[in-house]
């Protein structure tokens, strides 16, 4: 209906080992912070492959980037076409997947993020 999806961020990905850090407005969550504002539990001992696989079932989602080890995926919102970029990064050494989920336009998301990552662990 409507098309708020705004340009693709070009700092996503992982870079020395972190993602990309939150843009200071309260509709991103990361799990790599120590921002409570923003501060998100990682996932704790899955694979990439099992993440994919929820986030395929789920709607509006289109994946970007896969590698054994890191996921981009957009979300886009039915109603406003609003385009939510999330990321997941497996860390071997902790052996947990960090997460990254911002939405690209606006200031607020109505927990939107935090939500669906939260979704996800749940179905983990």
């Amino acid at each position: 209906m409507f098309n708020f999806a705004g340009k693709r961020p070009n700092n996503l990905g992982v870079k020395e080992g972190k993602l990309a850090p939150c843009p200071g407005t309260p509709n991103c969550v990361s799990s790599q912070t120590e921002d409570s504002r923003f501060k998100i539990a990682p996932l704790p001992g899955v694979k990439i492959s099992q993440v994919k696989k929820i986030i395929k079932n789920m709607g509006g989602t289109t994946i970007i980037k896969e590698t054994d080890n890191y996921l981009y995926a957009e979300f886009k919102s039915q109603f406003m076409g609003y385009v939510d970029d999330v990321e997941f990064y497996l860390d071997p050494n902790a052996n947990v997947i960090h997460v990254r989920s911002a939405s690209r336009l606006g200031k607020s998301d109505l927990g939107v993020n935090r939500k669906r990552i939260e979704a996800i662990r749940a179905k983990l």
